[in-house]
């Protein structure tokens, strides 16, 4: 059945999941905040800053206005970055007409708070001016999504029939969702890998071959795991799509902007240097801080995440923080704490 959906951030995941949208049938909105991108997308249908090669469907139509963008829709789909998730959701309250659908695709933890994107979309949207909070994620690259590349993504939700709403949303011939009932550990893998995908890149950086990747990979996904049960994530969750399935795509990708933050940083360059040049939001930086705290929190041991902690935030040299790891005592591979 067609549905009328609004798409929250022209980047490029709103973009290809806009296009994922549209091909499917759907009446489809993106809203944006920059005038000259917005334009483009109604009257050259493209979107050259983000994915250079896609010709978007003509039926696609763009606004700066987020009223226009989801009166009387079906869903919202936010496809912002973590920090501004609180304030956008904020100003959309007041313009909802129906409850629908929220969806959301960004993937970190809020500064301060620590708290998982669908948790801030509770607090900040009323549940009488919505139905339920669905989370997104997976193995994803936008550039390959947009060239119909085969990928296989989950749609999450503590209710599954809303889980197989986004489910019948989005399938088609290349676009694969599957549903899980599981949001704190989607939610929680989905974040998570960016820091690793930031290690990984800094291990090719500094000339380190696969032995190294397949080790930062690994024990960041126990990482990954440790904190996500202490947060009352089901420990399945992490070999799925979300957690292992993310982790390799983010870890081992040149589309991976985290992987690309971590090469540089790798190489010698400083973090200021490397931000400036992404031209894209790095959500790992942000997360390794928030996770560090939370991982204090919770008494939950996460050396890797430190070890890029102290590289991003202490100015630590990166080569030491290598040895450093890896001269740590020895421990029992399967120690689950």
């Amino acid at each position: 059945m067609k549905q009328k959906i609004a798409v929250l951030g022209p980047g490029s995941w709103g973009t290809a999941l806009a296009q994922v949208l549209s091909e499917n049938g759907h009446e489809v909105t993106l809203w944006g905040k920059d005038a000259d991108q917005i334009n483009e997308i109604n009257t050259q249908h493209t979107n050259h800053r983000y994915l250079p090669d896609l010709v978007l469907p003509k039926e696609i139509q763009a606004t700066l206005s987020l009223a226009e963008a989801v009166q009387g829709v079906d869903a919202i789909l936010f496809v912002v970055p973590t920090k501004a998730i609180r304030s956008v959701a904020k100003e959309l309250v007041p313009l909802i007409e129906k409850a629908p659908y929220i969806i959301h695709a960004s993937k970190g933890l809020e500064q301060g708070s620590h708290k998982r994107i669908s948790e801030v979309l509770a607090e900040e949207i009323p549940a009488d001016k919505r139905r339920e909070i669905i989370v997104l994620s997976g193995p994803s690259h936008a550039e390959e999504v947009a060239v119909h590349d085969i990928t296989t993504i989950t749609a999450a939700s503590q209710v599954l029939e809303s889980a197989k709403y986004v489910q019948d949303l989005f399938m088609n011939d290349y676009f694969r969702i599957y549903t899980n009932d599981d949001v704190v550990g989607v939610e929680t893998g989905a974040a998570l890998k960016n820091i690793i995908a930031l290690g990984a890149g800094a291990i090719a950086g500094l000339g380190f071959g696969d032995n190294a990747k397949a080790a930062i990979m690994t024990r960041g996904l126990a990482e990954i795991s440790r904190l996500g049960v202490a947060m009352g994530a089901n420990p399945l969750t992490f070999i799925g799509l979300s957690g292992v399935g993310d982790l390799i795509v983010t870890c081992t990708s040149v589309h991976s902007r985290n992987w690309r933050a971590g090469n540089l940083l790798g190489q010698g360059k400083k973090l200021d240097e490397v931000l400036a040049n992404m031209g894209m939001i790095v959500e790992g930086v942000s997360t390794t801080k928030a996770a560090v705290e939370l991982a204090h929190q919770l008494q939950v041991e996460m050396p890797i995440t430190e070890t890029i902690y102290r590289v991003l935030y202490e100015n630590q040299d990166i080569k030491e923080a290598a040895k450093e790891i890896m001269l740590r005592d020895g421990k029992v591979e399967n120690e689950f704490k």
